[in-house]
């Protein structure tokens, strides 16, 4: 089937379209993309992004919100009882609830595959602690050195202590009837 007549012609470049003013316009258009629920719930669209932020105590700029001192020596600070230049702020239930978010323990996401655990779990079973006998065994599909396969187990111990404990635990009646 043919080509459509004008597709493998190359395009011309258009020297009396202004880009700068398309790009400008779409970009104020467009809507702050805001992240955080405590902010989007906030936000009020009718006012700019500095009153916005300046109404929930967050800045706009965070050089100008913590300024760097140019000179440890020329930083004297003249306190007359008042701070120039506060801003009021609205609506603080905003930082509080970041703050709030914050100082929460983190959850931990540490997990490792159930086909890594079954072969630390086999390693360690038919093998104990030599490695390079490991890295020699026909699963060692990945052809891991004894190494790899000793941080692979050290992580396998690190992320589940007490599934480790149990499973060395059941491996020790196993070695005493051998004997």
């Amino acid at each position: 089937m043919p080509k459509a007549k004008g597709k493998s012609r190359r395009q011309k470049y258009s020297y009396n379209l202004n880009r700068k003013r398309l790009y400008r316009s779409a970009r104020r258009r467009a809507a702050p993309r805001i992240a955080c629920s405590h902010i989007r719930h906030a936000w009020d669209p009718t006012k700019s992004v500095a009153q916005n932020l300046a109404e929930m105590g967050l800045a706009e700029d965070p050089n100008k919100a913590v300024p760097i001192p140019k000179k440890l020596l020329r930083t004297e600070v003249e306190s007359d009882g008042q701070e120039q230049g506060k801003k009021i702020v609205r609506k603080p239930y905003v930082v509080n609830e970041m703050e709030y978010e914050a100082s929460l323990p983190e959850k931990k996401s540490n997990t490792l595959s159930r086909d890594l655990i079954d072969y630390v779990q086999y390693m360690i079973q038919n093998h104990g602690e030599n490695y390079k006998e490991m890295a020699r065994d026909e699963k060692n599909y990945y052809q891991d050195t004894p190494k790899q396969i000793k941080r692979k187990i050290n992580v396998y111990k690190n992320f589940y202590p007490e599934e480790y404990k149990d499973f060395i635990a059941s491996l020790k009646p196993e070695k005493m009837d051998v004997q």
